[in-house]
């Protein structure tokens, strides 16, 4: 647990950053006979180095230092048997750092679906070559050819029985190895801990309400701040009347510029000081609204054209354009928040030259470098320590509470803690963008997909910023970079199946309407919505069983596999859709999508069965299967929870999210507007997941997402004949569709 301000040593954080062998302030919970975990002077960030990653105690217990972290997806047990496989150590005899600027590697966000396969392949190949070291080292003290050593609980045995402990041969001295990219990783038939559905070590701490979150975390002298939004997007202070708050107990005003917060001791007077507190904004309606938005997208300006996918016979693609017999459809995808349940909050306590905070951000090494741009400190001088937060799909506000901690706590010269309201989740928080896809698409003489045309209209993105521009920094006139990340939102604007003439384009905006962020599967959703959804459409014009019409050109033999497997699991029956099967009321039919998720990883197959309900427009789905390979599983329960979040989630963003926002400000701000799928909606899950053991993990966190709300659309095609393209599928557009 997370102690206070100073350690049992006496210690203070402060003493702490300044100390080359230090103990840090937590120990990891859930591991029987945790204690606090000690670092050592040989710990480095160093990538090249396995020091950065791994150290051993002198008991031969093994403390591993990740920079990506567990944001509920089981990566605290994965990384754990990753190492400890490699090491041949019981995870009881590991403990995990994650997500601690000042102790672990700067390893980039936990984003992408590249904790494990990234992230966790670091850890494991720095414990490989850590099993290399300690091989050796063990047969110079044995005097014993490596060859005849292994590893096992913790020590160096030789085939005759003798032994030396791993704690003996490095313990607090560190390995001094360079990372061997070469050295060789243990097989699955030496598996005794990859592959394992271990229970994950935070869970019994959360269940008993234990778990400490950012929001539970509490530091002596610690103040409540709140941040006074502007009624306006763009909106300018004129003007602050300090003195309207003054009968609030404690009350304190923060300004810089456009930046109001206040702070008090009292969390509850902050909060009514926050709504309270009279200023004068200046008009600002420079927004094109929501029901604008395919308009604003047609219109530009446009800052580039850029083709994707150019392939085949380039006059056959062209033809599209003005056949006759060419098949034309429009998708739309709308801006949506991440609608995290639990608001943003953060801790910050700023000194004169130094600064920590404790953030519930997937990028804690990101945030030192937005930290210190704000605090103007040097980046070597703030530490982001990571905690739980509320969950977060992409860069929610946990980002700018962060910050806004931080200069809070610059001002007032004393901790700081600041956590957002409904309102400013979903008002405020950096939004997924909108997206507007045109397909064409003609057919051969004998019902396979002759020619292809993707054409998109994007706002323009830089996937790879180390800052993204916060909404405090920006009003306060700190210093903080240009442009936004939204991810790679391109991928998968083609079929994830060949064919001969294909291009993709897309038209590039300027900015988005409001703020862009990453969202999960950022921009794959999207794009395997129209494009799944035109295969289909394409497959009803042939006239020909959707799953069949996807299955008769695969030709990646993983791809064939999971479509295979997919119509055993869901009991699928060949018949061309829609389904000819006349109801009064209620319409019943099934459909499904399939992707290669960004061409080159996890490969999914997703189905549904619903029910429509002809007069209300209600959608009910009643069951899902999913068929699911993304390589190798470190730990199988943790994948299965991470593709049933995935398809619960984006159900939920399918069926009714949509940012809606008038002229000067986002105007769904609450769950009445801003609804999210209910428990009463919430359909059989039927899961299969491939195991490939003998392959690199491809990543879970995502991939299942992206085929969910096109196997919806073609399921309420099935159902009805009516083909939906705009999401969300609300019970109005239904109707409307209906008639």
């Amino acid at each position: 647990m997370f102690q206070a301000e100073r350690f049992s040593s006496g210690l203070t954080r402060r003493d702490v950053l300044k100390a080359s062998a230090i103990v840090v302030g937590f120990s990891v919970t859930g591991v029987a006979g945790a204690q606090p975990v000690t670092t050592f002077a040989s710990h480095t960030l160093d990538l090249t180095e396995v020091d950065a990653f791994l150290a051993i105690r002198k008991d031969g217990s093994a403390v591993v230092y990740s920079g990506k972290v567990d944001l509920g997806t089981g990566h605290r047990i994965a990384m754990r048997q990753l190492v400890g496989e490699e090491l041949s150590l019981p995870i009881t005899r590991i403990d995990l750092i994650e997500g601690d600027s000042a102790l672990t590697p700067n390893q980039g966000p936990t984003a992408g679906s590249t904790g494990i396969m990234r992230g966790g392949m670091e850890l494991r190949q720095a414990a490989a070559t850590a099993r290399e070291g300690l091989l050796a080292m063990g047969a110079a003290r044995l005097q014993k050819p490596v060859a005849e050593l292994t590893l096992v609980d913790g020590s160096v045995v030789a085939a005759d029985g003798a032994k030396v402990g791993v704690g003996e041969l490095v313990g607090e001295r560190g390995f001094n190895l360079k990372m061997n990219p070469k050295a060789a990783l243990k097989t699955p038939a030496q598996y005794t801990l990859v592959g394992q559905s271990l229970p994950r070590p935070d869970i019994p701490q959360k269940v008993m309400g234990r778990h400490v979150y950012v929001h539970d975390f509490t530091l002596p002298g610690m103040l409540h701040g709140r941040i006074v939004r502007p009624p306006a997007i763009g909106a300018r202070v004129i003007s602050v009347d300090e003195a309207s708050v003054s009968h609030l107990p404690g009350v304190r005003v923060v300004r810089r510029n456009d930046f109001v917060g206040v702070v008090s001791a009292d969390e509850w007077a902050a909060l009514r000081a926050a709504r309270e507190l009279k200023v004068q904004w200046s008009d600002s309606a420079t927004l094109v609204s929501h029901q604008a938005l395919v308009e604003w997208a047609k219109s530009g300006p446009f800052s580039a054209e850029e083709t994707l996918v150019d392939k085949g016979d380039a006059s056959r693609i062209a033809a599209l354009a003005t056949s006759p017999d060419k098949l034309s459809s429009t998708y739309v995808w709308p801006i949506q928040s991440h609608a995290s349940i639990g608001p943003s909050c953060a801790v910050a306590d700023v000194r004169a030259d130094s600064a920590t905070v404790w953030t519930a951000s997937q990028a804690s090494h990101r945030m030192v470098s937005s930290c210190a741009a704000a605090l103007d400190l040097p980046r070597t001088k703030v530490r982001a320590i990571y905690l739980d937060g509320a969950g977060c799909y992409g860069m929610n506000g946990h980002d700018d509470a962060t910050v806004e901690a931080a200069m809070l706590s610059r001002a007032v010269g004393q901790p700081v803690r600041v956590q957002w309201s409904r309102e400013e989740e979903l008002g405020w928080d950096p939004k997924g963008p909108p997206q507007l896809l045109e397909l064409r698409g003609a057919l051969t003489a004998d019902g396979r997909i002759g020619a292809w045309q993707t054409e998109m209209w994007l706002p323009r993105a830089t996937a790879n910023l180390e800052w993204v521009p916060l909404l405090s920094p920006l009003a306060a006139g700190l210093k903080q970079p240009v442009g936004q990340s939204t991810g790679l939102i391109t991928q998968n604007g083609d079929p994830s199946y060949p064919i001969a003439n294909i291009k993709v384009a897309v038209h590039w905006l300027g900015a988005a309407p409001l703020r862009p962020s990453n969202i999960r599967a950022p921009g794959k959703v999207a794009n395997c919505f129209a494009v799944e959804s035109f295969v289909d459409e394409l497959a009803s014009k042939a006239k020909i069983d959707p799953l069949q019409f996807r299955l008769r050109d695969m030709t990646n033999p993983r791809g064939r596999e999971v479509l295979e497997r997919f119509g055993k699991l869901m009991g699928w029956s060949a018949r061309p859709s829609p389904n000819t099967a006349k109801n009064a009321r209620f319409a019943t039919g099934r459909g499904m999508a399939y992707i290669h998720y960004k061409q080159n990883e996890t490969l999914v197959a997703v189905g549904m069965e619903v029910e429509v309900d002809r007069e209300s427009g209600q959608i009910s789905v009643k069951r899902i299967s999913c068929v699911h390979d993304c390589g190798m599983m470190v730990n199988p329960n943790a994948v299965r929870a991470q593709v049933e979040g995935n398809i619960l989630q984006t159900l939920s963003r399918t069926l009714h999210e949509e940012t809606q926002f008038d002229r000067s400000r986002v105007t769904s701000v609450n769950w009445a507007s801003y609804p999210l799928l209910r428990f009463t909606e919430v359909p059989l899950l039927d899961i299969e997941l491939i195991d490939r053991r003998d392959q690199p993990p491809l990543g879970a966190g995502e991939a299942s997402s992206s085929p969910v709300p096109a196997a919806l659309g073609n399921a309420v095609f099935d159902a009805t004949g009516v083909r939906l393209r705009i999401v969300p599928f609300t019970r109005e557009r239904v109707k409307a569709a209906l008639a």
